[in-house]
């Protein structure tokens, strides 16, 4: 047979081009076989992804971590811790996690002090968290724990009336305060007519709307704390100061009479005085703050920072806001002449620095409701109240971290709605899909 030269080259274009083929084949099964990871997650608030606070948590860790979970075989435990933890590891490659079965090595279990079946043992550079409970809140507030070591007291004055940490009353702070907790925060609630001294490892002092006059002792042990550089959260409220006058003038404030109203935020939160603030300024508490907050029945404040102290305005109501001091009943409107007209000033901070503890810190807000019991959850009021407590403590690099909550995953279903889906999927459907194959049935009997 007699091969002409044009069969001659298809021929040989036939093999370079298999030859190529093949290559690309060999070469594309090699990339195949690789270990990729990718990773969409497209629920609703991405629940299957770690949140930014999570994030941030995570990437201020700089030395390994180490984590042993005491887990059975049984009941699917490994699954879930495995699941939660492969998060972390997205972001953080030097995790590791061993599972250790406590019917195998109890030595092991003694050891560690474990206590529960699906138990978590965290190790960080020295220091131990143990979790009982796998969920992403619980392990980023024991990385939060982990990462900012050592005790943070947060002192509440008491014995005035004031709101308390550990109480459950709608105006108390019990709710904030556990948050607290669950992030490494100790709490304690002193009554200065029993102890005249703020302890000396107190992180921030706390004042919360007290109700009745407080001594001319107390009110000098606070002024003798804050001259010694100690830290200040100082929550008001519309009304007297109660005998805090002279603390008031030592820091350059002054509460300004009535109550802030505004009509603006009244279509939104349906009453005048709850004041609701979506912009912020620069400061680090609100820095990529981007949550509405809102304030119920707060005062506003004036401040001319004393000598040596910096003083910061960072946080203020819209110009339609005023400071109402008459009635708040029937048509409330700017009188003017007698009411404050805004914006208004609703927080302030004050910052010098201490010889013997650095930089002293002082923040100062015209209202304690956003954080009591009853409006916590009301927008950002939560992450704002952290974000307050970690600027106070100087934990910089935790300030502004959101929190994030899940979103509610149950299913609400009226009566008629429960009778319709059991009809259809329980009787139309399967009725339908019969008849269907009956009638398929019965024609092609026919045929």
């Amino acid at each position: 047979m007699r091969v002409s030269p044009t069969s001659l080259r298809q021929l040989r274009l036939a093999n370079a081009s298999f030859i190529l083929l093949f290559l690309i084949a060999v070469g594309l099964l090699q990339w195949v076989s690789q270990d990729y990871h990718l990773q969409f997650d497209w629920t609703q608030n991405a629940r299957h992804s770690l949140s930014q606070a999570s994030i941030a948590a995570i990437e201020r860790l700089d030395k390994p971590l180490q984590l042993r979970a005491f887990a059975s075989k049984r009941q699917g435990q490994r699954e879930v811790i495995s699941d939660t933890i492969s998060r972390y590891q997205r972001h953080k490659t030097d995790i590791k996690l061993e599972f250790i079965d406590p019917d195998v090595d109890p030595e092991q279990v003694r050891q560690a002090g474990i206590q529960f079946d699906g138990e978590l043992l965290i190790e960080y550079d020295g220091a131990k968290e143990h979790l009982t409970t796998i969920t992403e809140e619980a392990v980023t507030n024991a990385l939060t724990r982990l990462g900012h070591r050592g005790e943070r007291w947060l002192v509440f004055l008491g014995g005035h009336g004031e709101r308390s940490p550990d109480r459950q009353a709608n105006f108390d702070l019990s709710n904030w305060a556990n948050e607290l907790r669950k992030r490494g925060f100790k709490t304690q609630t002193l009554q200065l007519g029993e102890h005249p001294q703020i302890p000396q490892n107190t992180t921030a002092l706390v004042i919360a709307g007290p109700q009745t006059r407080l001594l001319s002792g107390e009110v000098e042990a606070i002024q003798s704390y804050l001259k010694d550089g100690g830290n200040l959260l100082w929550l008001g409220d519309p009304g007297p100061l109660h005998g805090l006058e002279p603390v008031a003038e030592m820091l350059g404030v002054e509460f300004q009479p009535g109550v802030m109203v505004d009509v603006a935020s009244q279509l939104i939160t349906g009453s005048a005085t709850a004041i609701a603030i979506a912009n912020y300024g620069r400061h680090p508490i609100v820095k990529n703050f981007n949550t509405l907050t809102l304030f119920p029945n707060a005062v506003g404040i004036q401040m001319q920072a004393p000598e040596g102290w910096e003083g910061v305005a960072w946080l203020d109501t819209r110009d339609s806001s005023w400071s109402e001091t008459g009635p708040l009943s029937g048509e409330i409107r700017l009188d003017k002449g007698k009411d404050i007209p805004g914006p208004l000033t609703l927080g302030v901070t004050l910052t010098r620095q201490s010889e013997d503890r650095g930089e002293q810190r002082v923040v100062i807000l015209g209202d304690g409701d956003f954080l009591s019991n009853t409006y916590l959850g009301s927008g950002g009021n939560l992450d704002l109240g952290l974000s307050l407590v970690n600027w106070i403590s100087r934990d910089d690099a935790y300030v502004s971290i959101p929190v994030r909550t899940a979103t509610d995953r149950n299913l609400s279903l009226s009566r008629s709605a429960q009778a319709t889906i059991v009809g259809l999927f329980l009787f139309l459907i399967p009725l339908g899909l019969a008849g269907s194959s009956v009638f398929i049935w019965l024609r092609r009997r026919k045929l």
